[in-house]
């Protein structure tokens, strides 16, 4: 073996011992600077998926990033770019008009829930958001989850490192009107509907049984105009103030379900309690039907904060 003369030696031990130094300071610098970590929030998943371009743009504008991207857990109901796409065409907005709307994070807001909740955690019934209103949740026959009615659950379960996300096809919106205003809203409108069913609410004295919150849950079948005119006919008088009273009030509470039931809540052949005592609605979903009534198609969940309303093309009465 060829030896090493001791200069050679320390040579070598003394760079040796420079280059460990070196490394150890490094390693010590290093130690110093805080660890990088992957983020992987629900910001973070929703920017990474295309279908949330639009949501994720929303909730940039309304100053919600930060909230999304902290601890949580949150579960959010995201609707996806199609849903943003059906929502501003029914309601005649621009996506300009929605993210400069003043109520933007109250609708964001409205989407998520402040705890994580899987899928087979979400049921029937009403959730509490992080907007400080509830929403509602049904299952329709084939088992598929809505919220208000309106917004399917079509994907669930995307696992973020603060919560998790469910995917909507629509937009849901918190209602702002009850019963009452609704009606009187459209009676009032360009195009008139429900003036009958307010006038005989008004000469029944009904009116404030229609006005309440979210504890407060009803489910209305709300006939025409053209349907209250078909009964004046039947009856041969010209309007509600020729009804005999116990009569008119008794056909009003028989509209009247005391529960909120959307559209996918109804069971075929379902019998649904009224306000008039003992006296049943019948449930015809093979036909869209309550009784002998025909249900309006366009006009199914309406929802108002006490509850929903359904409208139909004549006037149920008891027996």
């Amino acid at each position: 073996m060829k030896k090493h003369s001791r200069l050679n030696w320390d040579f070598k031990t003394t760079a040796l011992a420079l280059a460990l130094g070196i490394g150890l300071v490094a390693c010590s610098d290093d130690d110093d600077q805080p660890p990088i970590v992957e983020s992987n929030t629900i910001v973070d998943v929703a920017s990474d998926n295309t279908q949330f371009s639009t949501l994720v743009a929303a909730v940039d504008q309304a100053g919600l990033v930060a909230t999304l991207s902290s601890d949580g857990p949150f579960t959010v109901f995201a609707p996806t770019n199609d849903a943003f796409v059906e929502f501003l065409s029914d309601n005649g907005l621009s996506a300009e008009q929605l993210l400069g709307d003043p109520n933007l994070e109250l609708i964001l807001t409205y989407h998520v829930v402040g705890s994580s909740v899987s899928s087979s955690e979400v049921s029937p019934g009403r959730v509490n958001t992080v907007a400080d209103f509830p929403f509602f949740v049904s299952e329709s026959p084939n088992g598929t989850l809505w919220i208000n009615g309106s917004a399917q659950i079509i994907n669930t379960d995307i696992q973020a490192s603060n919560g998790i996300i469910h995917v909507l096809d629509y937009v849901i919106t918190p209602p702002t009107q009850n019963i009452a205003e609704i009606a009187t809203g459209f009676a009032e409108g360009d195009e008139p509907e429900f003036t009958q069913l307010v006038a005989a609410l008004v000469r029944a004295d009904l009116v404030e049984a229609f006005i309440g919150g979210f504890d407060d849950n009803l489910t209305v079948f709300a006939p025409t105009d053209a349907a209250f005119e078909a009964l004046y006919e039947a009856l041969e008088v010209n309007g509600v103030d020729e009804i005999e009273l116990e009569l008119l009030t008794n056909v009003l509470l028989y509209h009247v379900v005391p529960s909120r039931e959307f559209s996918q809540d109804l069971r075929e052949g379902a019998s649904l309690p009224t306000l008039l005592e003992g006296q049943n609605l019948t449930v015809d979903l093979a036909n869209l039907r309550i009784n002998e009534s025909a249900l309006v198609p366009s006009l199914l969940n309406v929802h108002a904060t006490n509850g929903v309303i359904h409208v139909i093309d004549s006037v149920l009465l008891p027996e």
